[in-house]
């Protein structure tokens, strides 16, 4: 029964690779940046690859990955 109950209210894990939308400590290690450089990085391209939802910055993942491809550093 007890199981049953943990099996129901358990929350499912998303991997990192198939979210659309990182946290800044999720971006940071999925693409071994330091949490202080991406939170820069996204202060200062929100709207390009980054958005402020609340009181936090999401990094999108497949726009991220379209900038570090064209940028030739981070």
């Amino acid at each position: 029964m007890r199981e049953a109950l943990r099996r129901d209210n358990a929350v499912a894990a998303i991997p990192v690779s198939e979210k659309y939308m990182l946290t800044i400590k999720e971006a940071s290690e999925y693409f071994n940046i330091g949490v202080k450089k991406m939170r820069r990085l996204a202060e200062d391209n929100l709207g390009r690859f980054a958005v402020y939802s609340g009181n936090r910055y999401l990094i999108i993942r497949t726009k991220f990955e379209k900038f570090i491809d064209e940028s030739s550093a981070v």
